[in-house]
This record gives structure tokens, sequence and C-alpha cells, in this order.
């Protein structure tokens, strides 16, 4: 490979590790690839700040290739369908977090997104349930291991978890993935994962590819 690829682990609104870990990566912006695994929003309080740095990078012509994490996913559900049961999950994955940094947004708009900035909106929009590349599968949960990749429903790309972690499944490529947290990053022959709970006071982590090699703020 002539370039590379970062894949950055659950931010949660943790804006001042994610512009620290930005900064420690040594990626050729005309060149490299920076993947997102989700999960940028609730529990922190950066959650606007975190979409604004994604929305500056790609402003800026970095290919970033930011993937849906079951934050987004359900806030999207919410907000395509009005359905109210999903409220009290929302409220239990830390939204009010999520409003207070948009100056303190209440829950009644949440259903138009109207708080956030257009570029936000379309970001959110914009969020792919996985990337592929001829080596890997960037994903934010996993992958359930009775399924080829094509047929995967998103609510299990985004939230699965067993039998995903502990079957060492075959799926042709290594997955990547964050949404369990690991004190620091898992490593087998066929999975990555660096969610490494940075909004609970760990770090926030990235892993270069194909070297694999990690980076940490």
């Amino acid at each position: 490979m002539d370039h590379k690829i970062f894949a950055i682990g659950d931010i949660h609104g943790c804006a001042a590790r994610l512009k620290l870990l930005l900064s420690r990566l040594p990626f050729d912006p005309g060149r490299d690839t920076l993947v997102f695994l989700g999960d940028y929003l609730d529990r922190g309080p950066g959650a606007r700040e975190v979409l604004d740095q994604l929305c500056r990078l790609k402003d800026d012509g970095v290919h970033i290739v930011p993937l849906m994490g079951n934050h987004e996913y359900l806030l999207l559900e919410y907000h395509q369908t009005g359905d109210r049961t999903l409220l009290p999950y929302l409220r239990r994955l830390g939204l009010e977090k999520t409003l207070e940094s948009y100056g303190g947004a209440s829950l009644h708009q949440l259903g138009s997104l109207q708080f956030m900035p257009a570029e936000h909106r379309e970001l959110l929009a914009s969020l792919l349930p996985y990337w592929e590349t001829p080596d890997y599968i960037f994903v934010h949960a996993g992958l359930r291991p009775d399924q080829p990749l094509a047929e995967q429903h998103i609510s299990d790309l985004c939230e699965v978890r067993e039998p995903f972690l502990t079957e060492e499944r075959d799926f042709g490529k290594r997955v990547v993935f964050g949404h369990t947290p690991f004190a620091t990053p898992l490593l087998t022959p066929r999975k990555i994962g660096i969610d490494t709970g940075a909004v609970y006071g760990n770090l926030l982590t990235a892993v270069a590819l194909p070297e694999l090699r990690f980076y940490h703020a």
C-alpha cells in the first residue's frame, strides 16, 4: 500500500482528546484515510465540537470515512420515525450531554434536529454502516457470524456484541471495530477492537494500518 488508513475508536463527545489524537497521527492529508468508527455523540460534553472537527477535516479535503455508531443510529431512527418509545433508550445513552453541547436544546427539538447546523445534519445523514478494503472490514460494533456482510442488518452492525466478540469466525478480512470498551486495544488474528473507553477516563485510540501501530490521547 502506498497510503495508510488510520481508524479512530469511539469518541463520545471527547472533543479535546480527539483534537490531541489527530495532532499525534502522522497522516498525509492528501493521501491517507481517516476512518471514524462511530459514536461521536452522548456521554461526553463536546458532541458539537466533535462534529465540527469532522466537518472541518472534510472541508479541508481530508479523505474521511465516518461510520454509524449505535448512538447515531438510534438518534436518526427517532428523527425519521418520531417513535417516542426510543426516548428512554436515548436518554440512557447520555443524550442530555449532546443536547447541552448545542446550547441546551430540548427533547422537543429532537425530532427535527433543527438545533444542529445543517452541515452536522448532513454529516449524520452520510454515515456508512460499514466500510471495507481488500484487507479490512471497518464497522462500529461487529458482525453476525452466521450472515454474509451484504446481509447484515444495520442494527447488528451498530449494536452486536455476542457472539461476535467470542467467536473467531473468519470473515475473509480482518474486522476493525469499536462499541465494546477495552482497557487496551483488543488484538486477535481476525479482529482489532479500538474502543478504549475515552469517555470513561481512559484513552482515545487510533490504529494505523497496515503497520498495526496504535496511537492514543
